[in-house]
């Protein structure tokens, strides 16, 4: 074997390539997360939130969206066929035990949301008529996020991440045009809250997942960004 078929079947006249899509990522990476950052500093502002405390906030959320505390633990029964690959030979061996499931809530993907639209709430408080189209798109979302969500084995409750922002726009535009940026916001955080992790919560111990985390598990979650989106589309 010569070296050239010894640099193609290892691959040397692909790692150039490889290299220069690395760079380009690297490249890219801080220009993406500023235009992330932009992004949500807008959506907060828009919310009525200082600038200054916006940039901090989506600081906390990106910081805070690898932060899973756990609130609840529990022992699931788990049957499985488990693949073992010996020597090339593949073989199939049923598994019959128990698995540990950690019940979380992420701090960046569902706290400061959470926080975030408590402070929204007691803007409204003095709008009765806006608070209740509020809770009423709030309920809508719920309810869509509910019906669209499904289980994953070994994963989650996984929802299509373009529905909730989408639908609390439309929803908000439809029922609250007067003011519908905060009525978006509230919808894509708390309606995908309820709908999609809270409404789902008895299919967890099925799943098998060793961690089920409200608001993500480790990146930024549905209920993040939907109220972000959500704000940015009306």
């Amino acid at each position: 074997m010569n070296d050239r078929d010894i640099n193609r079947y290892i691959g040397f006249p692909y790692a150039p390539f490889h290299l220069l899509i690395i760079i380009l990522i690297l490249l890219l990476l801080p220009l993406l997360l500023l235009l992330l950052a932009g992004g949500v500093t807008i959506a907060f502002a828009r919310l009525g939130i200082p600038v200054a405390l916006a940039y901090l906030l989506f600081w906390l959320s990106l910081l805070g969206s690898s932060v899973n505390l756990p609130v609840k633990r529990w022992q699931t029964e788990i049957s499985e066929i488990r693949e073992i690959n010996f020597f090339g030979i593949r073989y199939r061996i049923p598994f019959h035990g128990r698995r540990e499931t950690v019940l979380a809530i992420n701090f960046g993907g569902a706290i400061i949301p959470i926080c975030v639209s408590a402070y929204e709430f007691l803007r409204l408080s003095s709008n009765v008529q806006l608070l209740i189209k509020a809770v009423t798109a709030i309920i809508i979302l719920a309810l869509i996020c509910k019906f669209l969500s499904r289980p994953v084995r070994g994963l989650g409750i996984a929802i299509p991440a373009f529905i909730p922002p989408l639908f609390s726009a439309l929803v908000a535009l439809i029922i609250a045009r007067e003011n519908p940026v905060v009525v978006a916001y509230l919808a894509g955080t708390l309606g995908t809250l309820i709908g999609a992790d809270l409404m789902n919560l008895h299919k967890i111990k099925e799943l098998g997942a060793p961690v089920a985390s409200i608001g993500g598990a480790g990146t930024f979650d549905g209920i993040f960004l939907s109220g972000i989106i959500a704000v940015l589309l009306v």
